[in-house]
């Protein structure tokens, strides 16, 4: 029973898709992050078939490109955008830790938020329309599974930058040994499918993912000491669109050289 509701939780928490009711009590929130990589797996198979009917209907590349964001940010609630706007308004203050810390929790906007989202919107718009392989594409879609296994992972072993939170909570109710096992299980099944698909392809995109996390523990420990709920959506948002831009590239290269 706890099981189902973890995962009844993990689905109302990260997304839209609608679940029976439940109340939420410490023990059932053992092994919610062992299912929030779940939410990417309907989001990579939504925009997959979005991809496919594109292709079979003739619908243009301006409505494919744009599809897969909207579709991704609908599904999830915007949960991640929202975390990734507060984190750099926090990151571009360039004031000190604790002043970070408050303006993660301004629920007001500012100016740095809008041009990095814009920014990064682009980029992962560019990336998503220079996308033609089917091989390369299916590797985008896994990107959002990949991106919250990795966010998981850093939930359970990654240093809280505060004591209270959404996230804090979350981890602090989490059956840690177990969860890990089964995050490194799910970590080892999504990066063998990415080589599967593509031996090449699959681990370079699995590598730049890695790259990024590797980034994200490095940039929070300097800037906060420590991840918060809005700084997981941060490395989300930033660990996605550069796995597509790393999609986007070998697309643009194997055409180029013919590989």
């Amino acid at each position: 029973m706890h099981v189902i509701k973890s995962f009844l939780i993990a689905l109302s928490m990260y997304s839209v898709i609608p679940t029976i009711r439940t109340e939420w009590k410490e023990e059932d929130m053992k092994y919610v992050f062992v299912f929030f990589p779940f939410v990417g797996v309907i989001i990579g198979a939504v925009c997959f078939a979005w991809n496919i009917l594109c292709r079979t209907f003739a619908i243009g590349d301006i409505a494919r490109t744009i599809g897969i964001p909207v579709i991704a940010v609908i599904l999830s609630g915007g949960i991640h955008v929202d975390g990734y706007m507060d984190t750099s308004d926090a990151f571009c203050s360039y004031r000190e830790k604790e002043k970070k810390l408050e303006i993660l929790k301004d629920p007001h906007i500012g100016a740095f938020a809008v041009i990095s989202l814009a920014v990064c919107g682009l980029i992962y718009l560019a990336a998503i329309s220079q996308i033609r392989d089917k091989n390369l594409m299916l590797l985008v879609c896994l990107s959002f599974v990949l991106s919250r296994v990795f966010s998981a992972l850093a939930a359970v072993f990654f240093p809280s930058a505060k004591s209270g939170g959404t996230l804090a909570y979350f981890a602090n109710n989490s059956s840690k040994v177990i969860v890990r096992i089964f995050l490194f299980a799910e970590l080892f099944l999504c990066i063998g499918a990415m080589i599967f698909i593509h031996p090449v392809y699959g681990l370079v995109t699995a590598a730049v993912a890695g790259l990024v996390f590797l980034f994200y523990y490095l940039k929070c420990k300097k800037e906060l000491g420590g991840i918060t709920g809005d700084t997981e959506g941060f490395f989300v948002v930033i660990c996605e669109c550069c796995m597509a831009v790393a999609a986007a590239v070998m697309n643009i290269i194997s055409v180029s050289v013919g590989f």
